[in-house]
């Protein structure tokens, strides 16, 4: 008599759809690479390849003065160090707001609790509208200031319900057993939560992090000082400018360099930030959300 198979065989339908699956998700990841691989080839390409239109995912004419010339750019590095300084402290601001949002409204013994929740989502569901806004940050005077870059979005109401879940999913006993020993809220909050819930703040943190350092609208609402504009604003300025006032303040990178290598270099080197990030965060991700998403 033969053993039972622990494994479980696939019938020839499944093992065809997981086949199909696997073929579609490689195309999709590829057709999705491809754009960044034509930039990075048009980055190394050389001028006269470049304005003749023959770069597809492989450089011709090898050069590496675009990213010199990017890298020594001023304007590109003072950008570049107001993205850092607003992702860092809009981040840390943030999630620190919406955990100590979230955390009380996770407790059923809260006094108007359903009150409250009814609050924060008709504000994720409406808005004063952008003329509103833009007037109450020039009524308080943060308009051409870094903070009016982060402050309005110090709480998300879509971040603050999952971690608001998250917290919810936690075995109350653990809490009652820090009250037993004296602990007061804070001291749960920091000591006890907050440690069990990583996962989910690593997930929300990255949230909050992408979506500052990919914002371009609210600084070109809010920002008119060169000084204060942040790297996601001098992209879309650069791909909207003509290429040759980029180029003018330089001309030994001139020489072989053209607008489209510019703009390809600077928008290569913008998604450098997250790329070193994510996968730091990346084993939290999809189990932060998941967790945070079974109870509502």
């Amino acid at each position: 008599m033969s053993k039972p198979s622990n494994a479980i065989r696939s019938s020839v339908p499944e093992k065809l759809f997981n086949a199909f699956n696997h073929l579609f998700f490689i195309l999709a990841g590829i057709t999705t690479l491809l754009p960044f691989v034509n930039l990075l080839a048009k980055s190394l390409s050389s001028e006269s390849a470049v304005i003749s239109g023959t770069v597809g995912l492989w450089p011709v004419g090898w050069q590496t003065g675009t990213y010199r010339y990017v890298l020594q750019n001023a304007m590109f590095l003072n950008a570049f160090q107001v993205s850092v300084l607003v992702t860092v402290v809009g981040t840390a601001l943030s999630l620190a707001m919406t955990t100590i949002t979230a955390y009380p409204l996770s407790k059923p013994r809260l006094r108007g609790r359903k009150w409250f929740l009814l609050l924060f989502i008709f504000t994720m569901l409406f808005s004063g509208g952008l003329i509103p806004t833009y007037l109450l940050m020039h009524n308080l005077g943060l308009v051409n200031s870094l903070p009016v870059l982060f402050l309005p979005a110090m709480v998300n109401v879509f971040n603050m319900l999952i971690i608001k879940n998250y917290f919810e999913g936690l075995p109350d006993s653990l809490e009652e057993s820090a009250k037993l020993d004296g602990a007061g809220n804070i001291r749960i909050l920091l000591y006890v939560v907050l440690p069990l819930s990583l996962p989910v703040l690593a997930t929300i943190a990255l949230f909050f992090a992408v979506a500052f350092w990919n914002d371009y609208f609210a600084p070109m609402i809010y920002i008119t000082n060169p000084s204060l504009k942040p790297l996601q604003l001098y992209l879309k300025e650069l791909l909207v400018a003509s290429g040759g006032e980029f180029l003018k303040d330089n001309v030994d990178a001139a020489l072989n360099t053209t607008p489209q290598s510019i703009q390809a270099a600077s928008i290569l080197l913008a998604t450098v930030p997250i790329l070193l990030v994510y996968p730091f965060l990346q084993k939290y991700f999809v189990k932060g959300v998941l967790i945070g998403s079974v109870k509502g």
